[in-house]
C-alpha cells in the first residue's frame, strides 16, 4: 500500500473519522488496527516478523528491568541477537552468499527470503527502546499492544522517522481532539511532500534511470545522471517523509524532524546532521558513544598519545569510531559492497574533517579568512553538495566498479549532445514529445523548494505562514497544486514506488 495509492487514501479519511468520532476513547487502539491493516495489505507472511520482533522488544524490556544487574546483560545480547538476526538473515543473506562464492569460487546458490516492510526501520527502532531501558532513559512499557504500536505504527513504517519511545509514546497515547486548522496543516503538509515526489523526483527518475542503466551510451551525462539522482533522492525521501508526518498529523500526533535544508550543509558532518536526522542519532547514541566509551577504545587512545601525542591521540579513536559508524550506515542502506564503500567515504572524509580542525583553523586564520562571511559560507555548501553528489555514484551504481568508471567518466567526457537532440530517449518516443514540459516541471520545483527551504533556514513556518493566507488565495494554491501533479508529475511509465521503502 504505497504513500500514493489510493487504498491507503481511502484508510486514512476513514481512521481520521472513526478516531474523532466513534473512538474517541480508544484512539490509540484505532492506530494498533489501522497499522496492522496497513501492514497486513504489504504481505500477510510479512506479519509473523514483526510480531516476533514485538513480542522479543517486549519480554526483553520487561525482563531486564526487574531482573538483577548480572543477568541484565545476558537479556540485553539475547534480544538484540534476535532483533538484528532476524534483520540479518532476511536482508543479508544473498549478500554472505555472494561474498563466499567470490572468495571460495563456490556457486552456493541464492535464497529466496522475504524482505518485510520498514524491517531496518522498525528492527532499528526496537533496539534503540531495549538499549534504553537498559540504561535507564526510559522505563518498560508493561502493556503489550501499547508496544505494539510503537514498533508497528503505520504512517512510519515505510519511511521512518526512527523515533525514541519516551517522546513518540508522548503522542500516540494522550488523547486528541480535532483542530481544522492542525488539520490543514498536515494536509499542506502532505500536499507539498506529493508535490516534490511527484513533481521533482518521478521527473529526474527518467533522466537517472536512462543515464545509469545506459552509462557506457551516455558516459558524457554522468554529471546530469548524479545531479538528476541527487534531486530525484531528495524529492523522493524528504517527499516521503513530509506525507508520512502529515499523515500522523492528521491523528493529532507529531513525529521529530528528519529533513532540515541538507544541501545548505556546510559540510559532511552537518549534512548528515540535516539529511536522515533520526538514523544519524540513532548511529550516534547506540553506536558512537558506545564505541568511543568501551574499554578497548580506551586502551587505544592511550597508545595513540603515547605513540603520537595528545592533540592526535585524542582526536583518531573519534575518527575511527565515525568509520565504524558509517560503515554501519552503509551496511543498513543495502546488501551490497556499494554501500560499505559509500559507508566509508563518509566516514573517511568525516574522521579526517576531525584530525585536521585545528590545522584548518590555523589556515583560514593565516589566510585572515571569515568564516561567517557569505563568500566563504556559499564556497562551503558548494563543497558539500559536491562531496555528496560524488557518495551518490555509489549509492545509484550498479556496483563499485560502475561507480568508479562513471566518476572517472565525470572529469574525462563531456557530451551533453543527447540530452538537447531527444536521443537520450529514442528507445521510448513517448519520453521526447515529454521533454519540454518534463524540464519545465523540474524547474518549478527546484525554485519551489529552493525558496521554501530559504524561508525555513530562516526559522519561517511556512506552512503556517499558508494557512493564515485568505481562504481564497488558499484554495487556488491547493487548487493550482492538486492539479498540477497529475499535469506534469506523472511522466510515462513513471516510479511511482518510493526509494526508501525498500529499506
Amino acid at each position: 500500500m504505497s504513500l500514493t495509492s489510493l487504498q491507503l487514501i481511502g484508510l486514512v479519511a476513514v481512521g481520521v473519522f472513526l478516531y474523532y468520532t466513534v473512538c474517541r476513547k480508544y484512539q490509540w487502539q484505532l492506530l494498533l488496527v489501522l497499522s496492522y491493516i496497513y501492514y497486513l495489505a504489504s504481505g500477510a507472511k510479512n506479519i509473523i516478523f514483526i510480531i516476533t520482533t514485538t513480542v522479543v522488544t517486549y519480554l526483553a524490556a520487561v525482563f531486564i528491568e526487574k531482573s538483577e544487574q548480572k543477568n541484565k546483560k545476558k537479556i540485553l545480547i539475547a534480544a538484540l541477537f534476535v532483533d538484528f538476526g532476524i534483520l540479518a538473515v532476511l536482508k543479508y543473506t544473498n549478500f554472505a552468499i555472494d561474498i563466499i562464492n567470490n572468495i571460495s569460487g563456490g556457486n552456493i546458490s541464492f535464497v529466496n527470503l522475504l524482505l518485510p516492510l520498514g524491517i531496518s526501520f522498525y528492527t532499528f527502532q526496537s533496539t534503540g527502546y531495549i538499549l534504553d531501558v537498559y540504561w535507564k532513559r526510559t522505563p518498560a512499557e508493561k502493556n503489550i499492544f501499547k508496544l505494539a504500536l510503537f514498533v508497528s505504527y503505520f504512517p512510519q513504517i515505510m519511511q521512518g522517522p526512527i523515533s525514541r519511545f519516551n517522546s513518540l509514546s508522548d503522542e500516540l497515547f494522550k488523547k486528541h481532539t480535532a483542530k481544522f486548522e492542525e488539520i490543514e496543516k498536515a494536509l499542506v503538509l502532505i500536499l507539498y511532500g506529493l508535490f516534490k515526489k511527484m513533481i521533482i523526483a518521478d521527473n529526474a527518475a527518467m533522466y537517472v534511470n536512462t543515464i545509469f542503466n545506459k552509462y557506457e551510451q551516455f558516459d558524457g551525462l554522468v554529471i546530469v545522471g548524479v545531479l538528476a539522482y541527487s534531486l530525484q533522492l531528495y524529492g523522493d525521501f524528504s517527499g516521503g517523509i513530509d506525507v508520512v508526518r502529515g499523515i500522523s498529523e492528521l491523528f493529532g500526533v507529531r513525529l521529530v524532524e528528519n529533513f532540515k535544508q541538507p544541501y545548505f550543509a556546510k559540510s559532511i558532518t552537518d549534512f548528515w546532521h540535516r539529511w536522515h536526522i533520526t538514523l544519524g542519532t540513532w548511529m550516534k547514541d547506540y553506536v558512537f558513544y558506545p564505541v568511543t566509551l568501551s574499554k578497548w577504545m580506551g586502551r587505544f587512545q592511550k597508545f595513540a598519545k603515547r605513540k603520537f601525542g595528545k592533540k592526535l591521540g585524542r582526536s583518531l579513536p573519534i575518527c575511527i569510531a565515525n568509520i565504524i559508524v558509517f560503515i554501519v550506515v552503509g551496511i543498513w542502506h543495502g546488501a551490497a559492497c556499494k554501500y560499505i564503500v559509500y559507508g566509508l567515504y563518509n566516514g573517511i572524509i568525516i574522521g579526517f574533517s576531525g584530525i585536521m580542525a585545528d590545522r584548518y583553523r590555523a589556515a583560514k586564520k593565516k589566510l585572515n579568512i571569515n568564516d561567517k562571511s557569505k563568500g566563504f559560507v556559499l564556497f562551503q555548501i558548494i563543497r558539500t553538495f559536491i562531496l555528496v553528489n560524488i557518495s551518490w555514484l555509489f549509492d545509484m551504481s550498479a556496483d563499485v566498479k560502475q561507480a568508479f568508471i562513471m566518476f572517472k567518466n565525470m572529469f574525462t567526457k563531456f557530451d551533453w549532445t543527447p540530452l538537447f537532440d531527444g536521443s537520450i530517449f529514442a528507445d521510448n518516443p513517448g519520453y521526447i514529445s515529454y521533454m519540454d514540459i518534463q524540464f519545465i516541471a523540474i524547474a518549478i520545483g527546484i525554485i519551489v523548494v529552493f525558496i521554501i527551504s530559504v524561508l525555513k533556514e530562516k526559522k519561517v513556518d511556512v506552512a503556517q505562514k499558508v494557512i493564515s493566507l485568505p481562504w481564497q488565495v488558499r484554495g487556488l494554491i491547493y487548487l493550482a497544486v492538486i492539479f498540477m501533479l497529475p499535469m506534469i508529475g506523472m511522466p510515462p511509465d513513471s516510479v511511482g514506488g518510493f526509494i526508501y521503502a525498500q529499506f
